[in-house]
């Protein structure tokens, strides 16, 4: 743990300040988790090796299409940690690097990629 906070660090003192910070976290209702849990009358909290299984799968999945895409940019480094909510379901810290022309300077710039959404009700009562 201790090599992990000073890794973070070193990334830090290379690459500066981080620039974006994303949460991702763990939809029980994935279908990769649904059909295995569906199928055997399962819970999400039943199978925690699935669902973390299928969690790790998803975040990779997600850094590597950030760094491909280049969605927000060029990135430098990424630095994450993963924790679990009460109910058990993993989500991901992500801080985001980015590359000198890539960084945001102003408010407007920063607006830019940040988006929020209320769920629908009907589609989602939970």
């Amino acid at each position: 743990m201790v090599q992990n906070y000073q890794d973070a660090m070193a990334i830090c003192r290379w690459a500066g300040y981080p620039d974006l910070f994303l949460t991702f976290t763990c939809n029980p209702r994935w279908p990769e988790i649904n059909s295995f849990l569906s199928s055997r009358n399962l819970n999400p909290e039943d199978r925690p090796d699935i669902v973390c299984r299928v969690f790790k799968m998803k975040l990779d999945g997600l850094i590597k299409y950030l760094r491909q895409s280049k969605l927000f940019g060029q990135i430098r480094a990424v630095i994450y940690t993963v924790e679990f909510q009460k109910r058990g379901l993993p989500h991901a810290h992500i801080l985001l690097f980015m590359g000198n022309e890539d960084k945001f300077p102003t408010p407007a710039d920063i607006d830019r990629v940040i988006s929020a959404e209320i769920p629908d009700e009907r589609a989602d009562p939970e």
